[in-house]
């Protein structure tokens, strides 16, 4: 029976609501027995599967964990809210809830075992019970429960932990045709499969708990992994491999009528579902109407929505390096823009390059020993890529520029540019700068006013920017005068984009950049001077040092000029004592952020001082 707390009493509600139980893993995809793997060991979650049903479409939304977990929260793209960049932090409007303040709302009892890591800050309280200790078994007498267990044993960390004792044997592993086939490579994925059979051991151990204590029957359970596996290019990165999660659901007989058509017990759905879509649908089962500020669509439930065409994934900022990529899928293709295109893949990230897969595959590169497509990571990016999943499930035979799929990239591309536009897409700023327009308030607010954010003029300057054809330089130009300094910087970035010719028939143009008023502005330029002339070098690295003390610059011009130094390799070399100077530590305030400078600095020597 359901209970309402109502000042100090608790209140019967008019029906029983269901216990809903999510038992979540870290940084696996689909590579389960019921998914088709039949080099997985699943046992337990297989059993769920044959009792619910599978959903082969489900993608995270983000590749990486915090903005995955800040989608869920919250309900709210994190590009529109400018929490998608690892680990940042911004505030949620008032009007805001995270979605277990709804269901405490509710009379839920609502509890988290154990992680947050969301890149939003909280709104008051949030959880009934949040640690390791956290259960469902705690809740008063009759209370409803939303529970969360999360297991960490698959995450990225644990499948190069060595030593290790093999089960899954590494001479039966498929080896993506973007891996090269080491027996690294082979070891890594052998023990990720090892450490998802322990993973779906724990998950059996909290399904018998629910069983033992006679809930089985009057608890939905969802399994559902964060995002891709964490070995390198599924991890961090939006293709279909870094966002297909497997996510199993299993309703029991009582709580039928909030089923949809296309769920059947021991059955499977192809219905495109995302991260987006949970805190709607969990309100939905629970018989709430969504708020209309989520931007996802119940998929189950009293307010079940209509099937969508599309799902949506992004990156940004992953650690210490900067990108910009956005996803979109359908049933069947993938797409996939670029924004900075100049950037290799496989950006130096110090915590991607402790896998041995990373290293060994980057050392083969270097020496030449890899052909295409396992070259393509160490190289500069394409600004498009749209790829058949149906058969080119490893995405590796880039479709953008096939005759026969013109009309499916122009109907990708409008779909991209829609959403862009609805979520109000923050991605489009310098990370600083979405803090810096916001001032006292939300970032998700600054960003509904044109006025404050003229989305449509800086996305249509970063579209020209991400090309590489010179016919556009005068507009590029052009946009280094411009009011708004986003518009600025994307001029200056799509001059960069285009290389040495283009760097060098602007430096004039570039050179005055060098005293923009935006240091974001002044990094791109200095990059671009420093990489392709000769010329203004001692300004360029008087630009950038200028800008990287975290303390006194701040954190996020720091970073933006770090990496640009990062990227002028040798050409650094006279301010590495200065670079050695600058402080590795910032204020406790900044938390990971400082760790990141850090990171930027240590490799910054390491280069600069062989």
């Amino acid at each position: 029976m359901a209970w309402l707390l109502s000042g100090c009493a608790w209140v019967h509600l008019g029906a029983d609501l269901p216990n809903i139980l999510w038992i979540t893993s870290e940084d696996n995809g689909p590579h389960l027995g019921c998914y088709g793997d039949t080099y997985a060991h699943t046992p337990n979650l297989d059993a769920l599967a044959a009792k619910g049903v599978i959903y082969r479409n489900a993608w995270s939304t983000a590749p990486v964990c915090a903005p995955a977990r800040t989608t869920l929260i919250s309900g709210v793209y994190p590009p529109a809210t400018g929490g998608q960049h690892m680990r940042s932090m911004v505030k949620m409007p008032a009007f805001m809830k995270m979605y277990p303040q709804y269901l405490r709302e509710l009379g839920y009892y609502c509890t988290n075992n154990s992680k947050e890591d969301y890149n939003v800050a909280k709104p008051g309280k949030v959880w009934d019970a949040s640690s390791r200790q956290a259960h469902w078994k705690n809740r008063a007498p009759g209370q409803p429960f939303f529970a969360i267990f999360n297991i960490t044993t698959s995450h990225e960390s644990q499948i190069r932990k060595r030593p290790h004792k093999a089960v899954h044997d590494p001479a039966k592993v498929r080896v993506p045709a973007y891996h090269p086939d080491t027996p690294e490579t082979r070891q890594d994925w052998a023990q990720y499969h090892d450490k998802i059979t322990e993973m779906d051991a724990t998950a059996g151990k909290y399904l018998r708990e629910l069983e033992q204590a006679g809930l089985s029957e009057e608890t939905i359970v969802f399994y559902y992994g964060d995002h891709g596996s964490g070995m390198p290019r599924s991890k961090r990165w939006p293709y279909n491999s870094g966002l297909n999660v497997p996510l199993i659901l299993h309703i029991p007989e009582k709580y039928q009528d909030l089923a949809s058509e296309d769920y059947q017990a021991g059955g499977e759905s192809d219905r495109l579902v995302g991260f987006i879509d949970l805190p709607a649908t969990l309100l939905s089962l629970v018989g709430m109407q969504p708020p209309s500020h989520m931007q996802g669509h119940a998929f189950l439930g009293k307010h079940e929505a209509a099937p969508v065409r599309y799902q949506y994934g992004f990156r940004g900022r992953m650690d210490e390096r900067y990108d910009l990529v956005r996803s979109v899928r359908d049933q069947r293709y993938v797409y996939i823009r670029h924004y900075m295109p100049h950037r290799i893949y496989g950006q130096y990230i110090q915590y991607m390059f402790q896998t041995p897969t990373t290293r060994v595959w980057k050392q083969l590169y270097d020496e030449g020993k890899l052909e295409a497509p396992q070259t393509f990571f160490w190289e500069p990016k394409p600004v498009e890529e749209l790829y058949d999943l149906e058969y080119d499930p490893d995405e590796v035979q880039n479709l953008a520029a096939s005759p026969s799929h013109r009309t499916v990239l122009h109907r990708f591309r409008e779909a991209h540019k829609n959403w862009v536009m609805e979520t109000r897409d923050l991605g489009f700023l310098p990370e600083g700068e979405i803090h810096q327009r916001a001032g006292d308030r939300t970032p998700y607010e600054m960003g509904q006013s044109d006025q404050d954010y003229p989305l449509a003029q800086i996305f249509e300057m970063a579209q020209l920017a991400a090309q590489r054809d010179m016919e556009t330089l005068p507009q590029l130009v052009e946009a280094l005068g411009a009011e708004d300094s986003a518009v600025r910087y994307w001029g200056a970035l799509g001059l960069l984009i285009r290389g040495k010719e283009a760097v060098v028939s602007q430096a004039e143009a570039l050179g005055k950049a060098l005293k923009d008023e935006s240091p974001y502005v002044r990094a791109v330029a200095a990059e671009a001077l420093g990489t392709f002339t000769d010329d203004s070098m001692p300004q360029v690295l008087e630009t950038l040092v200028a800008s990287s003390n975290m303390v006194e610059d701040g954190v996020f011009p720091a970073m933006y000029h770090l990496n640009a130094l990062q990227m002028l390799g040798d050409k650094a070399v006279p301010v590495a004592g200065d670079i050695a100077k600058l402080p590795n530590e910032g204020p406790k305030e900044l938390g990971r952020f400082g760790g990141y400078v850090a990171r930027l600095l240590e490799k910054l020597h390491a280069d600069l001082n062989p």
